[in-house]
């Protein structure tokens, strides 16, 4: 490949929040095989707001397209707006008919897509997107176009912490009491899928536990959507935990996650972030299912499920259940979240920090 087609790369990755964190090795491996590339970043305001630290990212550029980029007037003005950059090439792991129309109506001269992408026959180059795979690998298979193979990549996710934002972390926390000499415990909640999050009294109860057990904080991440099922574990949990939920910007999400001994989540954003903070991390997976190729990539980190042969319900999960059953939230007891994570609160931790590779513990109850 011509080098010319390096000099003013762009990734084109505007999906949740999530897949934009997935995309971090991606970032990392084009910065590091061709460190002349200037690299520009497509994606969300979410995902700019998130990763505007990153030293591998020269640029970021947001596509706002259920706001100012919406339509066909909207995906014509960004479009127009990137056609003026003059990039050499464009990588897009986003598979959506727009996302494969706007970069050719840039005339981006060297697009590079997905054989699965609802607008293939708009890339001159296009991959297999092995749905076996992790997202991580898949993203990186983009390279192939250039002969760059997903098992010769440092394949690592890492999401650098702003020192400015740590430091507003240390003061909030110590606004909120919480101790900077105890341990903390992460518990994340959320999802933007009702059928993604676990039980509330599960909740409850397994952060009950930990309190019960030992010496530390227990911190309770979300953003102002997650406000309320925040409210209704801490009043199950006699106010054992701190909620966060709306406090934290983005861009302090990881310096405050970095800061927990071990991070309990639901399958969501939150969860790709503990694991780029390289925070032990112990995924409650409900209706999705780890064979989508969404789970915590990192052998430092233990994934529970009930398995169950109606999931996954749908790619993401869903509104709610289709039988009416819950079970795939109801079957996890606390029981089963907490010996998970007293793996890694007791230092009882080498098996699942021995296994090499990215792949996590699986444990099925």
């Amino acid at each position: 490949m011509h080098s010319r087609t390096w000099e003013k790369v762009l990734v084109f990755q505007t999906s949740f929040l999530g897949d934009t964190v997935l995309t971090l090795p991606l970032l990392s491996e084009i910065k590091r095989r061709f460190p002349q590339t200037k690299l520009t970043l497509v994606c969300s305001s979410v995902g700019k707001e998130l990763l505007q630290d990153h030293p591998g990212i020269d640029e970021i550029i947001i596509d706002d397209k259920k706001g100012a980029d919406k339509g066909w007037l909207g995906m014509w003005r960004k479009a127009k707006q990137l056609r003026s950059r003059g990039f050499s090439a464009v990588l897009s792991p986003h598979k959506s008919l727009r996302s494969a129309l706007l970069l050719f109506v840039a005339a981006i001269p060297y697009r590079v897509g997905f054989e699965q992408s609802k607008g293939w026959f708009l890339f001159h180059q296009r991959v297999k997107r092995d749905p076996t795979r992790h997202d991580v690998e898949r993203n990186l298979s983009v390279l192939q176009a250039f002969g760059i193979q997903p098992k010769d990549c440092d394949r690592a996710l890492t999401l650098p912490v702003n020192d400015a934002a740590r430091h507003r972390v240390d003061e909030l926390l110590r606004s909120l009491g919480v101790s900077p000499s105890k341990v903390i415990v992460g518990v994340n909640a959320g999802s933007v899928w009702p059928t993604k999050r676990w039980t509330v009294e599960g909740f409850a109860r397994v952060i009950g536990l930990i309190k019960q057990k030992h010496d530390c904080d227990v911190l309770l991440f979300g953003g102002p959507e997650d406000a309320e099922i925040n409210s209704r574990i801490q009043q199950q949990c006699g106010s054992a935990a701190v909620n966060l939920a709306g406090k934290l910007s983005l861009r302090e999400l990881g310096a405050a996650v970095s800061l927990c001994k071990v991070f309990i989540t639901t399958d969501s954003a939150p969860m790709h972030v503990a694991v780029a903070c390289h925070v032990p991390t112990v995924a409650i997976f409900c209706a999705t299912t780890p064979a989508l190729g969404f789970y915590p990539y990192s052998s430092n980190a233990i994934v529970v499920e009930k398995r169950l042969s109606c999931r996954p319900c749908g790619s993401h999960g869903g509104r709610r259940c289709p039988l009416g059953t819950e079970d795939c939230m109801r079957l996890i007891q606390p029981e089963h979240v907490l010996k998970a994570a007293e793996k890694f609160l007791l230092d009882r931790d080498d098996e699942a920090t021995g296994r090499s590779g990215y792949e996590p513990e699986f444990v099925a109850v």
